[in-house]
């Protein structure tokens, strides 16, 4: 072969190699955080309460995870999803993020991504917080005070307090900013951080509700009412919709992750069907009904449509797969926890995780401390409570110390992760 036509098939791979690697061949990527909505809200799942027909047609369009577990409360979920660290690692207390954390914004900004959070904070950090966690903007609710965030709410934008008063609809707000943001950055890749405000109570009218009063003012009191609740959720199921269709409008769906979870349980005071049983909220509590929740993914570039995956999922996880699906490099020196489940999107079979941990309190305290480690069917306390949490998901009753060997061999290997993971701090 004459030396020319090395040189130039030489020149050929690196240009490839090079265009390969260009940002605006990377995926954009959407994360989606719903607050307060366990699995069984989701017809999907096989919830029959509600309507959510655009997160249905989210799974029905790329893949649906069975075995994904949050943390039981919202500020322990927060810091473990954006951290990719288990609670014992990072967590101080309700409401706060380590000013030293590492965050997945941080490392996909790095990488070259623009990056944009939208919707709910409760981290504290001041109005420059969301920055240096590693968002360039920000549309909030909850950074450093606490206002209305339904009807007429107050926000937190790119550092400027902003309250409406002209019927304005917190979701719609933070929505919207959210797709400005898409829209803004659609020839650059961006990553985009939709935790919700929705379905959080209080339960209120929301603007498809037939007594929807856009005149709320002050300051949000009680739980509001039950009946809401349908509403919201179907209001959640919509803005997902919306920024779907907003992607599909730009021309960005094909190359997007869109991934939808939530952040715990559904409120304990809200009772769903699931399939022909009823199914009472979870949140704040360590059973399943407090942590099993929703996982989608769609990437119609990458993820074939219509797919279910039976792997076991924990929020350590996200991180990795953020990272891996965006180029971006993990650093040294911090111990991830999480494993990414990139493979598991693209069809491959990856490398499915054996157990899930769990170390949680609320307000941080460290003697007071739950934690478990988990399969797909049994869950090991350290204070020795075992369940098979498949024929009894609300983990009424713990397992006999007489098990039959399957049930023990399960137990060994669990103890053994609730040794290894154990921490000075925490309680014997």
């Amino acid at each position: 072969m004459p030396r020319s036509l090395h040189i130039c098939l030489f020149l050929l791979f690196v240009w490839e190699s090079l265009h390969a690697a260009e940002p605006s061949q990377r995926p954009n990527i959407v994360l989606i955080l719903g607050d307060d909505i366990g699995f069984e809200c989701l017809n999907c799942y096989g919830g029959t309460s509600y309507k959510t027909p655009h997160l249905d047609a989210l799974a029905a369009s790329g893949l649906k995870f069975d075995h994904c577990h949050s943390q039981p409360l919202c500020t322990p979920t927060r810091v473990q999803i954006m951290t990719g660290l288990y609670n014992q690692r990072n967590y101080i207390r309700f409401g706060i993020l380590d000013p030293q954390a590492t965050t997945f914004a941080h490392l996909l900004k790095q990488a070259g991504y623009k990056t944009c959070i939208a919707g709910k904070w409760q981290l504290e950090g001041g109005l420059d917080g969301p920055n240096k966690f590693g968002f360039d903007e920000y549309c909030l609710w909850q950074v450093n005070r606490r206002p209305a965030r339904y009807p007429n709410p107050g926000l937190e934008i790119n550092g400027r307090q902003v309250d409406y008063t002209d019927g304005q609809y917190g979701p719609d707000l933070v929505s919207d900013y959210l797709c400005d943001f898409i829209a803004r950055h659609q020839d650059a890749p961006f990553f985009a951080y939709y935790p919700m405000i929705l379905p959080h109570s209080p339960f209120v009218p929301t603007p498809d509700s037939d007594d929807w009063d856009p005149t709320v003012l002050g300051p949000e009191r009680g739980q509001g009412k039950n009946k809401y609740f349908t509403d919201m959720v179907c209001y959640t199921d919509k803005m997902v919709g919306k920024v779907v269709a907003r992607l599909d409008e730009l021309g960005l769906r094909d190359n997007t992750l869109v991934i939808f979870t939530g952040d715990n349980g559904t409120n304990q005071k809200i009772t769903s069907r699931l399939g022909d049983r009823e199914y009472p909220g979870g949140k704040g509590k360590t059973s399943d009904n407090g942590t099993h929740v929703a996982l989608l993914a769609s990437w119609p570039k990458v993820i074939r449509p219509g797919r279910t995956c039976d792997d076991l999922i924990d929020f350590t996880d996200v991180l990795p797969t953020l990272v891996e699906v965006g180029g971006a490099t993990l650093p040294d020196g911090i111990p991830f926890d999480g494993a990414s489940f990139a493979p598991q999107l693209r069809g491959e079979s990856g490398t499915p995780r054996e157990w899930i941990y769990c170390w949680y309190e609320r307000d941080g305290k460290r003697n007071k401390v739950s934690r478990h480690a988990r399969d797909k069917q049994y869950k090991l306390y350290a204070d020795g409570r075992y369940f098979d949490v498949v024929a009894d998901p609300l983990e009424e009753q713990t397992l006999g110390q007489t098990l039959a060997p399957e049930a023990a061999d399960r137990r060994a290997k669990l103890q053994a992760v609730l040794d290894r993971m154990r921490v000075e701090s925490d309680p014997s």
